[in-house]
């Protein structure tokens, strides 16, 4: 065998199509694309999801769900977190500078995951029930 003998097998390559060259090539005349109407033409764009008229898909079936506004701006802070941090007095400004939550959080809230093994005042930082008493079991407190 060589190099200059090989050949793709039989109908393995396909004659690139000529459009528009006479009758005796299949695309003449309107080349392939029927007669009249939008997609005959040149430049034929639709808009996506457009039905000639009929209401489309997408309006004809009903709306669902909620999207929340707010979702993404109530932060949640692990009491173990809270525990690392190098200060005592804990509002949403001290969170947002020690990286425990958003620059963009609008509320804060200390849940129970971890343990507190030192004294801590929440300002303005809501708590779930246990993580409250576990503040308070450490000697902290908790002030809306």
């Amino acid at each position: 065998m060589k190099l200059n003998a090989i050949q793709p097998s039989e109908g393995a390559k396909k004659a690139k199509r000529r459009v528009g060259r006479g009758i005796g090539s299949g695309l003449g005349k309107t080349a392939g694309r029927g007669h009249k109407g939008q997609k005959s033409r040149a430049g034929g764009f639709h808009k996506v999801g457009f039905e000639g008229g009929q209401m489309p898909l997408q309006r004809r079936l009903p709306k669902r769900g909620f999207v929340s506004l707010t979702d993404g701006r109530n932060a949640e802070v692990r009491l173990s977190e809270i525990n690392d941090l190098p200060v005592d007095e804990i509002d949403l400004l001290t969170l947002m500078q020690a990286n425990l939550v958003s620059q963009h959080a609008l509320s804060a809230k200390v849940i129970l995951s971890g343990e507190l093994k030192r004294k801590v005042t929440l300002k303005g930082v809501g708590a779930t029930k246990g993580a409250k008493a576990a503040i308070e079991a450490a000697g902290g407190s908790v002030v809306e």
